[in-house]
């Protein structure tokens, strides 16, 4: 027992010295994540970029000791991967209103990269295919071996702290059990990984038997699913023949996803191409590339569908590059003859690379050039502008309005507002101007598709349009009067406002039956529900967007007085036996003493 334990000392230790950089982002990661619980979940803070920095840096960290340990040369790797996440942090906006999709997409493909990186940065040179393979067999075991432990872990411990809680009535806060998780979840998981890594690159990559288990998968499980999914998808390539009709959206995903497990079960199968008795394994690596040929042509056809007709955005150009990348692969391992696997995680990291910095061609230029020309051809084509701006009084279809507000939504997102302002009147352009300010993008598609005045609604949409009512405030700006303070509570957002030495709170249950209810420190309470009712009900013959002066409700609360002001207040409902639906973005609340 006692040389088990001082056994997992001396791995934990070895960890500890051979990793530090790694256990260091696993650690600021943990505390981040704990700081992000403790702060407003929905505020885009430092600590989310802190935080969001610190997980990429586990993973690029790791890829860097891999590299050190082939040529050297540490710390400067360490330095270098250190200044790429102090500036990735600077990249991310501080507020949420600055936070938008194409910081997500940054995030995601920068993380797919930083994982790629592991798999491929010890082995540039070339003659090390096996050790390759073996690399990446033991890291992908060292995973699944990883997610097992702390699972178990985890779980264990969150019931150890439960138990004694409750047996014993500690009474313990419930961010107990939230830290802990979050403690065992990223740093534990990282430490637990790194002792299975203990040895480092060349125990990784050493030679060994092949594993029977990943046999079994591949075979009696992959390969099946893959028959199933090509069976499926070239059904539905005579069906298109035969009917002479574009292919769907969706068929792209189910032929990247029929690839892409092709390729992984390839890669898992790659060592029993030498044996003379896998017959099925050299059946299936010659075949298979061969089989991906057909859909290729389908894959580029559904995605070039939907470019033709809407115009690139970022999840299409990374589809577009995925099929490109795709392609290479193909045409790489039907021809070459002495083909390499590393070709694969290498090629796959360049295409993001490229995706994501190459001048004028990136995801994000190519697609803001794309929605600006398509926003100017349907605005053209509909002859939309007048005088350089457009003519919100001429007719439109339902339709026409709905792709124009969503191109200015897209569009403002990516900040193109100076575009945007150009097509705009000075009002309108003040009005774009302070929504992307704080970043109401959702009120921009919303604003432009009311300022069209003639709008033709199709059969479709007038079901909806008719069940969907919103009051808007005609005046933005809050003035706050003889009350002494202002507070204000999201939609998404309900902790506790504190005011002096007294709690507001707002929690609301918003239907056709409703109830809004603004309690103070838990004893008192006012509903405005009641009044937000008698607001829908005086309104009740209107649809679409109401103008009103104010849309106010005002009570007394204890010592104070309060009064409820919204922006916008929205009840709709999606057929006439739904219930109906009412919702708000903001509220503020203005406050006084009695």
């Amino acid at each position: 027992m006692k040389t088990k334990f001082q056994e997992t000392l001396s791995r934990a230790n070895e960890a500890i010295f051979r990793y530090p950089m790694v256990l260091v982002m696993a650690l600021l990661a943990s505390a981040g994540a704990i700081c992000i619980a403790e702060t407003d979940r929905f505020e885009i803070t430092s600590y989310i970029k802190f935080t969001i920095c610190a997980c990429l840096g586990i993973s690029l960290m790791f890829a860097l000791k891999m590299l050190s340990q082939r040529i050297g040369k540490e710390l400067l790797l360490h330095v270098s991967g250190v200044i790429f996440l102090i500036g990735f942090y600077c990249i991310l906006p501080d507020r949420k209103e600055s936070f938008t999709e194409v910081h997500a997409y940054l995030i995601a493909v920068t993380a797919l990269l930083s994982h790629l990186l592991v798999s491929f940065i010890p082995f540039l040179e070339r003659d090390r295919e096996l050790r390759f393979w073996q690399y990446n067999k033991n890291l992908f075991i060292n995973i699944f071996l990883t997610a097992v432990f702390t699972g178990v872990l985890t779980g264990g411990v969150e019931l150890a702290i439960l138990a004694i809680d409750k047996l014993f009535d500690f009474n313990f806060h419930d961010r107990i059990y939230r830290d802990t998780f979050f403690v065992l979840a990223i740093f534990g998981s990282s430490f637990i990984f790194l002792l299975f890594n203990d040895k480092g690159l060349n125990n990784l990559e050493k030679d060994g038997t092949y594993p029977v288990v990943l046999k079994f998968f591949t075979q009696f499980i992959l390969i099946p699913l893959l028959l199933i999914y090509v069976t499926i998808l070239y059904f539905y390539s005579v069906k298109i023949v035969i009917n002479w009709q574009l292919p769907r959206g969706w068929v792209s995903y189910l032929v990247l996803a029929y690839s892409i497990v092709g390729i992984l079960a390839l890669l898992l199968v790659h060592p029993l191409k030498q044996e003379n008795a896998k017959s099925w394994v050299r059946i299936f690596s010659k075949v298979f590339y061969y089989t991906i040929l057909p859909l290729i042509a389908l894959l580029f056809t559904a995605i070039f569908t939907r470019i033709l007709e809407y115009g690139y955005t970022e999840p299409r150009y990374f589809v577009l590059l995925l099929a490109l990348w795709l392609s290479s692969i193909v045409v790489y391992f039907i021809f070459n003859k002495k083909a390499t696997i590393k070709f694969i995680p290498v090629s796959l990291f360049l295409f993001g690379v490229f995706a994501l910095i190459f001048p004028y061609l990136n995801a994000f230029s190519v697609a803001k050039r794309s929605q600006k020309t398509e926003l100017m051809n349907i605005l053209k084509q509909h002859q939309l502008i007048s005088a350089g701006k457009i003519n919100f009084q001429k007719k439109v279809t339902d339709t026409i309005r709905t792709e124009i507000a969503n191109k200015f939504e897209f569009l403002a997102e990516r900040k193109q507002g100076a575009f945007l302002s150009g097509l705009l009147n000075e009002k309108d352009q003040a009005e774009l101007s302070e929504n992307i300010k704080k970043g109401s993008f959702y009120s921009i598609n919303y604003s432009i598709q009311n300022k069209f005045s003639d709008v033709n609604v199709t059969v479709k949409n007038r079901a909806y349009e008719m069940n969907r009512l919103v009051l808007v405030r005609e005046e933005k700006a809050v003035g706050i009067g003889n009350y002494q303070y202002l507070i204000s509570f999201h939609r998404y957002s309900r902790d506790p406002q504190q005011l002096n030495n007294d709690q507001f709170e707002l929690t609301d249950q918003l239907t056709e039956k409703s109830s809004l209810k603004l309690s103070l420190n838990d004893q008192e309470e006012v509903d405005f529900g009641p009044q937000i009712i008698k607001l829908f009900e005086e309104n009740k013959n209107k649809t679409g967007n109401v103008k009103l002066p104010e849309i106010a409700m005002e009570s007394d609360l204890g010592k104070y007085h309060v009064k409820l002001i919204f922006n916008e207040i929205t009840k709709e409902k999606y057929s006439e036996n739904d219930t109906a639906d009412i919702y708000y973005e903001n509220v503020y609340i203005l406050i006084k003493l009695k």
